[in-house]
C-alpha cells in the first residue's frame, strides 16, 4: 500500500467495514477482459459468501476464471478544495482477493444465504423454497488477501 498512513490494520475495524457496507464490487476477468459487478454479499470467517442466478457474464466467467478481487467502502464524502488537485475523498474501503467455488450442498447453501440474510435484514429465521435453492448460485470466496484503508 502506497499510503501506508491510511492502512487500517485492525481486525475489528475491518470487520466493521465489511458489516457496514452494502454493497459489495467483485471484479473478475476472462480472455485477459475486466468485468465488475456489484453485489449484495455477506463476510464471514474470512470467506465472502455471494448468490446469484445460475447464468450470465459473471457465472460464465467465474467457471473459466475463479479468481476474484473484491472491493467496498462506506462513509465516502467529497473534499473540496480552493486547488482543483487538492481535492479528494473521505472513505473507509476494504478490498481483497480470492478463489470462488459453487456450493452445491442444500444445507451449506442453507447457511451461507443465512449468512448474507442476516446482514440485510433484522429477522433471525429464513424459511427457502427448495426450488430456489436448487435455481440460485451460491459462491463461497476464499479470502488470500485482505487489505483496508481509510481516509478521515
Amino acid at each position: 500500500m502506497r499510503r501506508s498512513d491510511r492502512e487500517i490494520t485492525d481486525p475489528e475495524e475491518i470487520s466493521e467495514i465489511l458489516e457496514k457496507a452494502q454493497v459489495c464490487r467483485i471484479a473478475l476477468s476472462c480472455n485477459n477482459e475486466p468485468y465488475i459487478v456489484p453485489m449484495n454479499f455477506g463476510f464471514k470467517d474470512n470467506h465472502l459468501y455471494l448468490h446469484s442466478a445460475q447464468e450470465g457474464r459473471k457465472i460464465s466467467i467465474l467457471h473459466r476464471n475463479n479468481r476474484v478481487c473484491f472491493e467496498v467502502d462506506i462513509e465516502t464524502e467529497l473534499v473540496k478544495s480552493d486547488k482543483p488537485c487538492n481535492w479528494g475523498m473521505e472513505y473507509r474501503s476494504v478490498i481483497g482477493s480470492g478463489t470462488a467455488v459453487f456450493i452445491e450442498d442444500p444445507t451449506e447453501k442453507k447457511r451461507i444465504l443465512d449468512i448474507i440474510m442476516d446482514k440485510y435484514s433484522h429477522e433471525k429465521h429464513h424459511e427457502y423454497d427448495e426450488n430456489i435453492l436448487k435455481n440460485v448460485a451460491v459462491i463461497k470466496v476464499h479470502v488470500d488477501e485482505i487489505k483496508a484503508k481509510g481516509r478521515i
